[in-house]
Order: C-alpha cells, then sequence, then structure tokens
C-alpha cells in the first residue's frame, strides 16, 4: 500500500487537469484502505499546480534508477 507523502508517478493522462503519465506528484491523504489518493503536483519552484483525487491504478511508485523529466504546464 502506498502511504502519505510518498512521491508517486501519473499513470494516466488528466486533461482536465492538465496533467499526463509520467508527472511526479506526491500523496497528501490516503483515502480508507487504499481505496484511493489525493496527490499533489507542483511546479519545480514548489507551486502547487493541482491536487487531484485518483484511484489506485492511476499511479505507481518510483522506480529505481528513473530520471524525472521538465516540461510547461499547457495554461
Amino acid at each position: 500500500m502506498l502511504e502519505e507523502l510518498e512521491i508517486v508517478v501519473l499513470t494516466d493522462d488528466l486533461p482536465e487537469h492538465g496533467l499526463k503519465a509520467g508527472d511526479v506528484g506526491t500523496i497528501v491523504l490516503v483515502h480508507g484502505e487504499a481505496e484511493g489518493y489525493e496527490v499533489e503536483f507542483t511546479s519545480l519552484t514548489g507551486e502547487t499546480l493541482a491536487i487531484v483525487s485518483v484511484y489506485p491504478n492511476q499511479i505507481r511508485r518510483v522506480g529505481h534508477r528513473e530520471i524525472a523529466h521538465v516540461r510547461v504546464l499547457d495554461a
């Protein structure tokens, strides 16, 4: 089970929030027994861009030897 404050990777595009698979966020709340999560996505300067409710199958743990990639969030 994933835990609060764990860094995760989005596995699905969420166009309504301007998010794409591969974006990195932090779990800020676990709903029940891993029924879902609130994940905060921030800019590299710390600005909150979105806090989104996701299902467990929409995020995953950060893998070994992965590297972040920078992109500009669409307005």
